[in-house]
């Protein structure tokens, strides 16, 4: 009875993936964090960064490809949100700035970030829907079967295609071979027939 529980547990400590840090970031200084986020998933995320007199921070959000999902010049406090379009390398970026008069303290920054079933806020979703709150939390188990299910889904297709590349590599590999075992042996027929009739032409051989 109590197994059920335990890998229920187990699974929202798996999937529900909330990324909260605090660092430091000098003057003039750039500080990016990278991440990989399945297709179709919620991102949210909130940034506090402290105050420094004379210093400026932004904070940019961007894809692989270089595309902007979210952008603050003046950043100091403030959420975002984005849903990815697919699997995908995200960088989250904030710089310092020194201006006119400026001070060269280190400023903290605290990022807290949301994604998959964690990132929904399912308080909006019961007043939107007027759900009670035992289909809110069916709608949480919902969500989090989806989750499972899309995760499987994902590490299957990738088990699938390092299983088609190493069979491609494999039969690439025995090609390669067999041709250069061909080549070899053609080569030295071609060189016991070389010096076979050189040594005729020498008449060193009958």
């Amino acid at each position: 009875m109590e197994l059920i529980p335990c890998l229920f547990i187990l699974n929202i400590c798996l999937l529900s993936t909330i990324d909260a840090l605090m660092f430091h970031l000098q003057p003039n200084h750039r500080k990016c964090l990278k991440e990989e986020i399945h297709k179709d998933i919620l991102v949210t995320g909130e940034y506090d960064i402290s105050d420094a007199i004379g210093q400026k921070a932004s904070l940019k959000i961007t894809d692989s490809r270089g595309h902007v999902l979210y952008n603050k010049e003046d950043a100091t406090k403030g959420k975002f949100a984005f849903t990815t379009e697919e699997y995908d390398m995200f960088e989250v970026c904030f710089e310092s700035h020194m201006i006119a008069g400026g001070h060269g303290a280190d400023r903290e920054v605290y990022l807290h970030m949301k994604h998959g079933v964690e990132a929904k806020n399912y308080q909006d979703i019961a007043k939107a829907e007027k759900l009670k709150p035992l289909e809110v939390e069916l709608k949480k188990l919902e969500d989090l079967a989806e989750s499972i299910v899309n995760d499987f889904a994902y590490m299957r297709a990738r088990e699938e295609e390092m299983r088609d590349t190493n069979e491609s590599t494999h039969s690439r590999v025995l090609y390669f071979s067999i041709f250069s075992m061909g080549c070899l042996l053609a080569l030295a027929t071609w060189q016991v027939l070389y010096l076979r009739r050189y040594f005729k032409a020498k008449k060193l051989i009958e």
